[in-house]
Formats: C-alpha cells, sequence, structure tokens
C-alpha cells in the first residue's frame, strides 16, 4: 500500500500542471470572467436606467427579490444552485482533456523517453505501477477538480452576494435559499461513479499507449472510428444486421468520451430534463447518479475496461522498440 502511495505521488509530481493548475487557471478565469460580467451589467444598467438599489422602484432587482413568495425563492435557490455546478462544469471539460492525454501517454511516454528503463529497475510490478496510474487518473484528478469547482462557486455566489449587498438586496435571504453542502455531497459522492463508468475509455487508451510505438492518438482514434465507418457502410448498403447508431453510441462514445465527467447522466437526462431552474437542478441527485448500477451498461464497461488493462499490463511487461 505505500508502495501505491508513492507512485500515485509520483504521478502527481509529474503531471502537476495537469492535475492542479488546469483547474485551478480554469476557475480563476471563469471568476475573472464573472467580474468582467458584473461589471458590463453595472455599466450598462446604469446607461439603461434600470435601478437595483431602489427598492421602492417597480423595476428595481431589490424590489422583485423583495416581492418573492416561498415558491419562487425555492426557485431561486435553484437557480443559484445551477450557478454552483456552472463553475464545476467547466472545470470538468478541462479535466476530460487533462485524463484523456494523461491516459494516452501514460505508458508511451516513458517508453519514449526511455525512463521506462529506469522504472523497470526498480521492485515495482507492472500492475502496480499501471494501477497507480488509474487512481491517479480517475480518483485524484476528480479530487482536484471537484475541489477547485468547488471553491470557485462559492467564491462566484459570494462575489454576487457582494455586489448585491452593495445595492441594498437582502444577501442572507439569497445564501439561505441555495444548497452549497448539497451540491458539495453530490459532486464528492459522483467520483466513485467516475471511476467506473470512465474505466472503458482509461483502458483503451492505456492500451493503445502500451501498444502503440508512435503516434497512440492516432490509434487510439482511428481504430474506433473507422470501424463505425465501417459499419456504416455495410448498413448502407444493407448487408450488416448490426445497426452502426449503437456502434456510435455504445462503443466508439464509450471508449473515447467515457471519461468526460456526468457521462453516466446521458440517458437519464433525455428522459427527465424540464424546462425550469428548479428541475434542472433537482435532476443533479445521488439517486439519479447511482440509479445507473442498475443498467448492464456501466458493469459491461467495467469489465471491458479492466481486460483492457490487463492487456495494457502484458505490453508493458514484454513490449521492447529496440
Amino acid at each position: 500500500m505505500k508502495t501505491l502511495y508513492w507512485l500515485i505521488k509520483r504521478e502527481f509530481w509529474e503531471h502537476r500542471g495537469g492535475f492542479l493548475w488546469a483547474p485551478l487557471i480554469t476557475g480563476g478565469v471563469f471568476l475573472l470572467l464573472n467580474v468582467m460580467g458584473i461589471i458590463s451589467g453595472e455599466v450598462f444598467g446604469s446607461r439603461l436606467g434600470f435601478n437595483i438599489g431602489d427598492r421602492d422602484g417597480q423595476n428595481s432587482l431589490a424590489a422583485m427579490i423583495h416581492s418573492l413568495d416561498a415558491r419562487h425563492m425555492e426557485i431561486v435557490g435553484s437557480g443559484l444552485d445551477l450557478a454552483m455546478l456552472s463553475a464545476t462544469s467547466l472545470i470538468s471539460v478541462v479535466l476530460f482533456f487533462v485524463v484523456f492525454f494523461y491516459c494516452l501517454g501514460a505508458l508511451y511516454d516513458e517508453r519514449r523517453d526511455r525512463s521506462i528503463l529506469f522504472w523497470k529497475s526498480l521492485p515495482v510490478s507492472d500492475t502496480a505501477t499501471i494501477v497507480s496510474k488509474v487512481i491517479a487518473a480517475t480518483v485524484l484528478a476528480p479530487i482536484i477538480a471537484v475541489v477547485c469547482g468547488v471553491l470557485t462557486g462559492i467564491a462566484m455566489l459570494l462575489l454576487f452576494a457582494i455586489t448585491l449587498s452593495l445595492h441594498g438586496v437582502s444577501v442572507w435571504s439569497l445564501l439561505m435559499a441555495a444548497h452549497p453542502f448539497q451540491v458539495t455531497g453530490f459532486l464528492i459522492a459522483s467520483i466513485p461513479l467516475y471511476l467506473m463508468w470512465a474505466l472503458p475509455t482509461v483502458g483503451w487508451l492505456m492500451l493503445c499507449s502500451a501498444w502503440a510505438k508512435s503516434k497512440p492518438i492516432l490509434w487510439a482514434i482511428v481504430i474506433p472510428v473507422a470501424v463505425g465507418v465501417m459499419i456504416s457502410w455495410f448498413n448502407l448498403l444493407g448487408s450488416a444486421g448490426l445497426r452502426s447508431g449503437w456502434y456510435w453510441r455504445d462503443i466508439a462514445a464509450r471508449i473515447l468520451f467515457s471519461v468526460f465527467p456526468g457521462g453516466w447522466l446521458r440517458d437519464a437526462a433525455m428522459r427527465e430534463f424540464g424546462n425550469d431552474a428548479q428541475s434542472i437542478s433537482g435532476f443533479f441527485t445521488l439517486s439519479n447518479s447511482y440509479a445507473v448500477l442498475a443498467t448492464p451498461d456501466i458493469w459491461i464497461g467495467i469489465v471491458a475496461g479492466a481486460a483492457m488493462l490487463a492487456a495494457a499490463v502484458w505490453f508493458r511487461r514484454w513490449r521492447d522498440d529496440n
């Protein structure tokens, strides 16, 4: 266990730019954009005569918030929850690229720079090395992304609260309507699901990284796309029983895009999304997330991902580019 800990720490040291600085910088840029948006709103509001602070003005934001009943305040709270989730959503996009290219180069880069010779001289098994890389990609990176996303979301809510308080709006009632702890708990509890859901893509990318002699990104993308094109071509000719739509959705997308956070909510989102903020924010619950465990999709993906990781261990053990 201690060996695995140091292996994971090594991965963090070597890829600190992607694991740590990328989500931090993204969160900072997100907050900067919010500050710019607030300043722009103040400027254009003054030009158009929109009065925020005058509670007696019928068109002021303060008067609108003061007149809201309990139901509408609940909707406002759901909107604030979505605003907090929006910060994490932007960081999730960055997480997707970080994890994708990390897995793609995890085993290829150490062969290219010959550092594999040093690591193989140590009493560390190939299995432990790959397991540490999988944990770094599917546990460590999401934890850092969640922490950065939550801190960015809270900072954004405080930024809005300070801005509104300067205009006489009751900030405390607005903040009490939000559910930051519920949003944080949802994000943290989703990390185990991310680990399970991302295994097909992680396994495929690491298999290509261990097997390809050069340009693993081409093999990782070209092979599933080429197979899909062939199946679609045969379907077009009417000579194949396998539906191409099923392949693109359940095979190609799973082995290329499963490292995108929240992908397991895809089917539920198509069924349940409404048009108002309350229905959308209410969708992000643990019951909706963990309902995917009752579907065969995630378990087939886990088995396929584990098989591809086992193949990656074999290639790392016996691969010799000399």
